[in-house]
């Protein structure tokens, strides 16, 4: 079993306080989104019923709800008895074929709108990270932009790829931001299992978070801004060259 590890930065947003409105579904989207985006590790214990309940600020009648929808989506799996409660189960990344089938699902101008959509976000969340963080709120940065240079495989990457994204918003110290990042990298994550394959490129994206770190963490945040910018604009551009190749 899975040590539970400790709750702060991108992780701390998952378990915060749902909004009001339709809470089953916001509870649905908040875990479900975490652990597709590989915030909650495989195999990861969540907490009980009763201290998740609390820590999203809904009851346990909407939480078990919530827990069932997503044992139904196969997210979750839930074990009785001595030892038992609900565990995160990682989804398998859709195959290429059904990858590329909904990557034609997009325009190009969609997606470049969605470019400008991700790459003012991170943007903005690098230049407020560059102000606000002090180095040792970079360690978890840090692991991430190591754990891409060793990924294997496309889908491990994509994930680390979109957490890295996801742990600068958090290192901006802005909630909304950390929410917004989840919530477009669960949109757009998966489909870079299309670009992430090719070594070269994935060293390149770990070099650029890389630089981005090394200028948060100097407080160059215009030259932050505009390196997270890059990085994201250059993957749309792959993304939109693999669309147009279909």
């Amino acid at each position: 079993m899975k040590q539970q590890q400790t709750d702060g930065g991108a992780r701390g947003a998952v378990f915060a306080p749902v909004d009001s409105r339709a809470r089953v579904d916001a509870v649905v989207r908040r875990i479900g989104d975490a652990i597709e985006l590989g915030l909650l590790a495989d195999g990861e214990q969540l907490p009980g019923e009763t201290e998740l309940a609390g820590r999203l600020g809904v009851s346990t009648v909407t939480l078990r709800e919530a827990l069932m929808a997503l044992r139904q989506q196969g997210l979750v799996t839930t074990r009785r008895g001595r030892g038992g409660g609900s565990f995160v189960s990682l989804p398998e990344v859709p195959g290429d074929e059904r990858l590329k089938a909904r990557l034609r699902g997009w325009s190009t101008d969609e997606l470049r709108d969605l470019g400008d959509h991700w790459a003012a976000l991170s943007g903005t969340a690098a230049r407020l990270a560059a102000e606000r963080t002090e180095p040792d709120d970079l360690l978890q940065l840090r692991r991430t932009a190591d754990e891409l240079t060793h990924a294997e495989d496309a889908a491990a990457r994509s994930r680390v790829y979109g957490r890295f994204h996801v742990e600068l918003a958090a290192a901006a110290q802005s909630a909304r931001l950390t929410r917004e990042q989840v919530a477009l990298q669960t949109e757009v994550g998966a489909l870079l299992c299309l670009v992430l394959g090719d070594d070269e490129y994935r060293e390149e994206v770990a070099d650029r978070h890389r630089a981005v770190i090394s200028a948060v963490q100097d407080g160059a945040h215009e030259s932050a801004r505009q390196l997270a910018e890059r990085c994201v604009r250059e993957s749309t551009t792959r993304l939109i060259a693999v669309r147009l190749s279909l």
